[in-house]
């Protein structure tokens, strides 16, 4: 008997997004009636390889053929028969159930279907996913994030496809509802219908997968079938090597006196309370998968989002000061580095010097009047030591490169002193010798006596710097991942909710 012919193949894809290569060389086959898992972590290029396969961007290099053509657009995907349910939940908040159940099969000028043929199709599809009545005239905005994800589940399955994706599709669903989600999957595999799943759940991969494509930093790294498919397996292809261990900071570093303390810290409604302390000459690091808060609590300790319950705590003289606000942890001494420059970080229109002066420019006035000299002097010594290139302080802050640019934001917390710094993900979108860079001054920073906790999406620059991972699954922490103990592999079985003894030992 000949094996299936193809329906999805991608050769060698690449893509890039500026500077950010997001796929470097990209391969996967895959064909009917399979259970295609793509695997990888963080920033490894699923996400682009599924809106590549949509249609919904384009590749840069590369060759994509799914049901014997490129789509080059949603509607060409749609006519092909491939349906995407996407990392995010893609719904009009104002609309009903019913009219985001069928958002996209209409046509341009008029309906396909009345109201009451939709409510006749789309009504007993939703019920049968959801095992519950569902309201169709109800606002979507109304109903908890779970029950919109089956609508956008099942507003997928009306189209028929021939090819369906789902990107993270169980990330809003419990155990009970994810298993069911897959139960139906496998009955749609029977039928022909070739299936690409992206999930965090590794229980969920290695229990109904019958393929796996793993990427690593853009690019295909393996390919597991069948019984070969496990948690082990998995892991060591997504961290780039085995279970040992592969840390690198000094154990001999001694631990000072306890900075920062979060106290039963809630983040997110229904969390689990967090309890961390961080001590001086420390680096605490935050690994979690997106969506799992990990971003939300950095901007915590630097007073910047609303907690649900507990404190973050500042210690030291005698006295114990709870942030309330970012005025508050800014005069407690917590500075707060984003890897987010656009966002929260840049002032584009304005220059280095006024990019750098923003948090200064209280401390440097006299009789109410900025002194610009005493901005220029900090500047030039964070300049120096930061290796900052720039022609000139006053070229626009855009002048720079993105790296040069992360370096003036740094410079900017590290000329208030801070004692405690809180980086968010810092090292997103900059090239490896501004890494480098990083790295050591963190350490440097460290060895002074300053308190880190540092969130990124790299694992592998986690585990490098950090003395220990505190590793968060749904607002809470799952794990800790103590100094003796880290690996990439412990952190990624933590982040995938498996135990690091399991991953070990498996």
């Amino acid at each position: 008997m000949s094996a299936p012919a193809p329906v999805v193949t991608v050769r060698d894809l690449r893509k890039n997004f500026g500077d950010v290569q997001a796929l470097k060389g990209c391969s996967l086959t895959a064909v009917a009636g399979e259970i295609h898992a793509i695997v990888g972590e963080n920033a490894s290029g699923k996400s682009t390889l599924v809106k590549i396969l949509s249609g919904v961007i384009a590749p840069d290099q590369g060759e994509v053929n799914v049901l014997g053509q490129q789509p080059t657009s949603p509607r060409m995907a749609q006519r092909l028969g491939i349906a995407t349910v996407f990392q995010e939940i893609l719904v009009v908040e104002g609309a009903s159930v019913l009219d985001n159940l069928f958002l996209g099969h209409d046509g341009l000028l008029r309906a396909r279907m009345s109201l009451k043929e939709k409510a006749a199709v789309g009504g007993p599809l939703l019920e049968s996913l959801m095992q519950d009545t569902v309201d169709l005239s109800a606002p979507i905005g109304d109903l908890p994030l779970s029950a919109r994800q089956w609508i956008v589940i099942a507003r997928a399955l009306l189209s028929k496809p021939r090819v369906l994706i789902l990107d993270e599709a169980t990330a809003a669903l419990d155990e009970e509802s994810s298993r069911r989600l897959f139960d139906t999957i496998t009955n749609l595999a029977a039928e022909g219908i070739c299936i690409l799943v992206i999930s965090h759940r590794i229980a969920e991969l290695t229990a109904f997968a019958d393929q796996a494509t793993v990427l690593r930093d853009g690019a295909t790294v393996g390919t597991l079938q069948g019984s070969a498919i496990t948690g082990n397996a998995l892991l060591e292809l997504m961290s780039g090597g085995s279970l040992t261990t592969n840390h690198h900071v000094d154990s001999e570093t001694v631990m000072g006196q306890p900075l920062i303390r979060l106290n039963r810290l809630q983040i997110a409604p229904q969390a689990a309370p967090i309890d961390i302390t961080v001590s001086a000459g420390e680096i605490v690091g935050i690994a979690a998968l997106e969506g799992h808060g990990a971003p939300e609590l950095v901007r915590a300790i630097a007073g910047m989002t609303k907690i649900q319950a507990g404190s973050v705590e500042i210690l030291g003289d005698g006295k114990t000061t709870v942030i309330k606000s970012m005025r508050d942890a800014e005069r407690a001494g917590v500075g707060y580095v984003s890897g987010d420059r656009t966002r929260e970080g840049l002032f584009p229109n304005l220059s280095i010097l006024q990019n750098f002066g923003m948090a200064l420019y209280r401390r440097c006035k006299r009789l109410g009047v900025i002194r610009p000299g005493l901005v220029r002097r900090h500047f030039a010594r964070q300049a120096e030591r930061l290796s900052i290139t720039a022609a000139r302080p006053g070229a626009p802050i855009t002048s720079l490169s993105g790296g040069n640019q992360q370096k003036v934001l740094i410079g900017r917390v590290l000329a208030n002193s801070p004692t405690i710094i809180a980086l968010n993900d810092p090292t997103r979108g900059v090239d490896i010798p501004t890494k480098q860079d990083l790295y050591a001054l963190l350490r440097e920073l460290a060895a002074e006596g300053n308190g880190i906790v540092l969130f990124s999406t790299e694992i592998e620059e986690l585990v490098d710097l950090c003395n220990r991972i505190a590793v968060l699954r749904f607002g809470g922490i799952y794990t800790v991942v103590e100094e003796q103990d880290l690996t990439s592999a412990r952190v990624l079985a933590g982040m995938f909710g498996r135990p690091a003894a399991e991953a070990v030992n498996a």
